[in-house]
């Protein structure tokens, strides 16, 4: 049986590993629901007691990480059923790309917090404002591929995450750490090159959650 086609049963069964693949989906939304908002707060620039709240909602998607893992386990210890081990392990591979999306919006929330005065990334940077919209954009179609199970659209976002999205962002950085781009302070300077990587961050471990779609397990996270 291919690794869709278990998925989709597992969706459609009740036992532990089938809520560990809900609960991973949940945790995919939270991390989506927080990258967004720190988006908007690095833009606004809000109050540090708003910018601290949203910087502990990491703490769910941990606790999310840690029950999806211990469902898995549980389910195979007790199971003993080794039909569904490659959906299981491919789950594993997901949560830690979904915990580390977690960890680059906390780096966009401190970017917010120690950042002065509020962020316009359109008219800083167009390159800048693409990748942005890029990576909101991924993390519906991601939720939508994920979801449905629905291959070519993730397919989609595999192959087209190095043009929009990872070759502009090393580009910003390169310039800027090459001297040949700046954006009128030092302060401001640098805060575009930190939200440049971290957007490609994000972007890079959604690529690999699409990866679990088309990919074989040794390659999932990779050109396959």
């Amino acid at each position: 049986m291919s690794i869709i086609k278990e998925i989709i049963n597992l969706w459609k069964s009740d036992n532990l590993l089938s809520q560990a693949w809900e609960e991973s989906y949940q945790m995919l939304t939270l991390s989506r629901e927080m990258s967004i908002q720190a988006i908007r707060k690095f833009h606004e620039h809000d109050n540090l007691s708003t910018l601290r709240a949203l910087k502990e909602r990491d703490f769910e998607i941990n606790a999310f990480q840690k029950n999806v893992r211990r469902k898995v386990v549980t389910h195979f210890s007790v199971e003993q059923d080794l039909g569904n081990l490659s959906s299981g392990l491919v789950l594993m591979n997901m949560v830690v790309d979904i915990e580390r999306i977690g960890d680059y919006s906390k780096n966009i929330v401190d970017l917010a917090m120690n950042y002065v005065g509020s962020f316009d990334v359109e008219h800083t940077s167009q390159d800048l404002h693409d990748i942005e919209v890029e990576v909101e954009t991924r993390f519906d179609k991601t939720l939508e591929a994920i979801h449905t199970q629905d291959s070519d659209v993730a397919r989609t976002l595999f192959l087209s995450y190095k043009e929009l999205i990872s070759e502009k962002s090393d580009q910003i950085v390169n310039s800027i750490i090459a001297g040949n781009l700046s954006f009128g302070s030092e302060s401001k300077t640098a805060a575009v090159a930190l939200y440049a990587r971290y957007l490609k961050r994000i972007g890079g471990h959604l690529k690999n959650i699409t990866t679990t779609l088309v990919n074989p397990i040794e390659a999932i996270g990779y050109v396959h």
